[in-house]
């Protein structure tokens, strides 16, 4: 009997709303049952969802429904990471609010994610910009205040003067601002920074316990805290070429061993020296504003050509006061690391070879490879930074770069400049605290009050929420908050007198590091439940992309360490398991006149193989496109595909299917309309086979077959069981895919002559067992059409509140084992026997193999050993 064709777009929704009327996915925090805490990184809500949404979305619902079904009891929630500046610019540019604009698309967003049939469990759904939300943000800025993991201090950050706000790092390009092209200035201002340094060690070493991150991850975390262990050493300025005032300047190296190879120091332009030798020679003046105009991130200090300019001041060597040294203001030295001051030493260190060459200085080799010619030894375009001896270092030639380490550490302790030790041993950490202050309006306030009489008064905590004002304009540039007619003036709580209320809203990275938490009872009046949140934390399994590998997981880690010194939470790890995703790629389409053409987009042509070779025509015109390189899903390149378009022509579950099917999670997945027909198909073929094999399955109960004909059905079923249970385990849902396309093959012919009404009650109830498996294991992935073949089957209770199959432990067992055969101690064959054969019967199987009779040539076996279940040795 033929049956109908599965339709997703009518069994989606009913399922859907079934599991919503039954409330599946909603989550009991007093249910005794073992915790499973699965989260993916909550999305922005620009409007509409793309394939890398539903891929990491995919991925973890995955795993919370195989959680679910294993018996834990699972949280997965979601919400929106909605502040932030692309609402205040489609305000301005569209001419509405950000708050209309941020929930608009939140309600597009969220109907696209339910139509993907994901378990979320939608009550503790929030958005950042909920004013519950950032109320309770606001309290953990009062506590963390109260702790002196906050404060305020000048900083210089880079202002656009056309926006009028503060960019970040990554913002400035070329020197301009990302959106207003304008130069971008270098201004002081008064920030609020937290407290992430003191942290530092802690962070650092904590990192060795996160042994379910992924290494690169860890690695990239390690690198950007960056412990070193160096030496402070205090140069004396040269009389006469200093500024008044000044008579040294302190240098943080990690390589006080390679001092001898010094020919430079270098400072930055922000270092006291710098501004006095600028307030005297226009030309230091001049390069100093340069430095100014760029970026200051170490991304961009790498990139950027190294310059600088003598600034004529002259230091003496600190191991030979004979020797002069020239400083010099360089582009590539931050003020913000280290003392804001370098040495150069050009044999070891490219960046200072690089920089001595252009600027015709010294260049001294002080470390050679072990086995290389001193008298020969010489620095070419390339600087050794390998290990070695000393050279050229008097008292520490010969030595180690380590061992001269210790020598020059051991003299600098023991040496005093004035009544100081000219240096001295020190840890240093890249990591710098984290600036939270945005000038901007959609943003959370920060809860402080500004009194002339009484300075920085927090908003006591019964005073909060610091709500944002609804009656805002967005007609000129700069934070509307600054220039609203009341918000701002406010009694100061303390003394009553005329105040006025902080304008800086905070960095959304806040919103993001600790949402997690909230999540697991955000019904709270306080920012947690402490023991919802201790129960829950840390989260289980995170699955996000590896873009967010730093700050925004380095901020969590910080955040959740803050929220401990604050009683809200007893754990300081926020995250046990990490998983990051790969991309959704797609090829790209232009128009055929060169580099220069039109991009196009998928949508709008077609592709046909033609002697084979792949050609594309636009569909409207036939006009032929040129098919380009596979890369990054972007708007900008059109090389888009619609997640709402998908789900109409094939239903979720095909696009599910497909994006977990081609690839390894953690890699680049290719989308082509090809990979997901295929998807298609399956869901059609399997939904096929087990509706017109269900009414005949009907009859029977599930029951596994032990012996008869139905012994290998039941065996390919439980292989597959056991073996897709360990891939959802490992999240290795490509090669759990490939197992259940194998199994639907193995499964086909039984299937078959069920529909046909053959095989007897036995065997009839092997292939019922079969199926269910087959429908229960691939239900994390497809959770549609798995209901409804269960349903099908006969089975009255929800699928996604059935427990997962256990296999039957004798039928996972491999009956067979393959031996390699070695003759004289050369493998020459292979033998696929029983596990349990007798020994003659293994001799006599093996001089049986044709590989063996011809390296035999005819000569008899001296002797035969047989290693039981590894190895056959055949000696002649």
């Amino acid at each position: 009997m033929a049956s109908e064709r599965y339709n997703p777009r009518e069994a989606e929704p009913r399922w859907q709303q079934r599991w919503n009327e039954a409330k599946v996915f909603e989550t009991d925090n007093a249910d005794p049952r073992e915790k499973y805490y699965v989260l993916e990184m909550f999305p922005y809500p620009s409007g509409r969802i793309h394939m890398g949404h539903v891929r990491n979305y995919a991925m973890g619902d995955v795993v919370a429904r195989y959680k679910r079904a294993r018996g834990y009891n699972v949280l997965h929630p979601m919400g929106w990471d909605a502040f932030g500046m692309p609402a205040e610019n489609a305000a301005r540019d569209n001419k509405v609010h950000p708050k209309e604009w941020t929930y608009q698309n939140i309600a597009s967003m969220k109907a696209q994610l339910k139509a993907m049939g994901l378990s979320l469990d939608w009550t503790r759904e929030f958005a950042t910009c909920d004013v519950e939300y950032y109320h309770r943000q606001q309290h953990l800025f009062l506590d963390m205040m109260e702790k002196g993991l906050v404060y305020r201090k000048q900083s210089k950050v880079n202002w656009d003067p056309v926006d009028q706000t503060v960019l970040a790092n990554e913002q400035v390009i070329d020197g301009r601002g990302w959106r207003s092209g304008a130069l971008v200035e270098q201004r002081e201002l008064v920030q609020w920074f937290f407290k992430i340094t003191d942290f530092s060690e802690d962070l650092l070493d904590a990192l060795d316990t996160l042994d379910q991150w992924p290494e690169k991850v860890r690695l990239m975390q390690k690198n950007w805290i960056g412990r070193s262990e160096g030496m402070t050493i205090r140069w004396q300025l040269v009389s006469g070429t200093a500024p008044s005032g000044h008579s040294e300047v302190s240098v943080y190296t990690t390589r006080p061993d390679t001092l001898f190879g010094a020919s430079f120091l270098a400072i930055a332009a922000d270092h006291p020296l710098a501004k006095e030798a600028a307030a005297q020679n226009p030309a230091i003046e001049a390069f100093v504003e340069e430095c100014h105009r760029h970026g200051t991130s170490l991304a961009a200090l790498e990139t950027a050509e190294k310059n600088g300019i003598d600034t004529g001041i002259r230091v003496k060597h600190p191991l030979d006061p004979s020797w002069e040294l020239p400083v010099y203001v360089a582009n590539f030295v931050l003020m913000e690391y280290g003392t804001g001051a370098i040495f150069g030493c050009p044999s070891g260190d490219q960046r200072d070879l690089d920089f001595a060459r252009k600027y015709d200085l010294p260049v001294v080799p002080v470390v050679m490879p072990a086995d290389a010619d001193a008298a020969g030894f010489e620095i070419g375009d390339t600087a050794y930074d390998g290990d070695g001896v000393m050279i050229n270092s008097r008292f520490l030639d010969g030595k180690t770069p380590e061992e001269a380490f210790q020598l020059v550490a051991d003299r600098f302790s023991s040496t005093l400049l004035g009544n100081m030790p000219q240096g001295e041993r020190k840890v240093n950490f890249r990591l710098r605290d984290w600036g939270i202050s945005r000038q901007r309006y959609w943003g959370c306030p920060i809860p402080v009050i500004h009194c002339e009489v009484c300075g920085v008064v927090p908003v006591p905590k019964k005073n909060l929420p610091v709500q944002l004002p609804d009656d805002v304009t967005f007609d000129q540039p700069g934070n509307p908050l600054d220039r609203h007619p009341t918000w701002r003036h406010v009694g100061c709580p303390q003394c009553g007198a005329d105040a006025r209320r902080e304008t800086d809203t905070m960095d959304t990275f806040v919103d993001s590091s600790w949402y997690f938490t909230r999540f697991t009872a955000p019904w709270e009046d306080a920012p947690t439940d402490p023991k919802a949140a201790n129960h829950w934390l840390p989260v289980d399994q995170y699955i996000g992309g590896i873009e967010h590998a730093i700050l925004h997981l380095l901020y969590s880690r910080f955040f959740t360490r803050a929220m401990k010194e604050t009683g809200h939470v007893d754990v300081k790890e926020p995250f046990k398991g990490l998983f990051t995703q790969g991309m959704v790629v797609h090829e790209t389409y232009r128009r055929a006149n060169g580099a220069h053409g039109e991009w196009v987009a998928p949508a709008d042509i077609s592709i046909e193989e033609i002697d084979g070779k792949r050609r594309a025509t636009l569909m409207s015109t036939g006009e032929e496109i040129t098919i380009g390189l596979i890369e990054k899903m972007s708007k900008s390149k059109k090389n888009v595909v619609d997640p709402d378009d998908i789900i109409a022509s094939y239903g979720a579950d095909t696009a599910r299917f497909f994006v977990l099917s081609d690839s390894p999670p953690d890699r680049d997945v290719i989308w082509s309309e090809a990979g997901v027909e295929g998807a298609h198909r399956f869901t059609q073929r399997m939904w096929r086979l087990i509706s017109e094999a269900a009414p005949n399955l009907a009859t029977v109960s599930s029951n596994p077959a032990k012996e008869g004909e139905g012994l290998a059905i039941s065996q390919a079923a439980h292989k597959t069981l056991k073996a897709v249970q360990d891939d959802y385990d490992r999240l290795s849902f490509n090669k759990a895919v490939a197992r259940i396309y194998e199994l639907v093959n193995s499964l086909a012919a039984p299937l078959t002559r069920v529909i046909a009404g053959e095989g007897d009650k036995d065997y009839r109830a092997a292939v019922r067992d079969a199926a269910q498996i087959l429908v229960q294991i691939v239900a994390p992935m497809t959770p549609h059409l798995a209901e409804e073949c269960w349903a099908v089957l006969g089975n009255n209770e929800l699928l996604s509140r059935t427990d997962w199959p256990r296999y039957d432990a004798a039928l996972v067992v491999e009956n067979e084992i393959t031996l390699p055969v070695q003759i004289n101690g050369k493998k020459r064959a292979e033998l696929t026997i029983a596990r349990d054969a007798a020994q003659d019967a293994i001799e006599a199987a093996v001089l049986q193999l044709d590989a063996v009779r011809a390296a035999m040539d005819g000569r008899a076996p001296r002797k035969i050993i047989i290693v039981p279940q590894r190895i056959v040795n055949i000696v002649v």
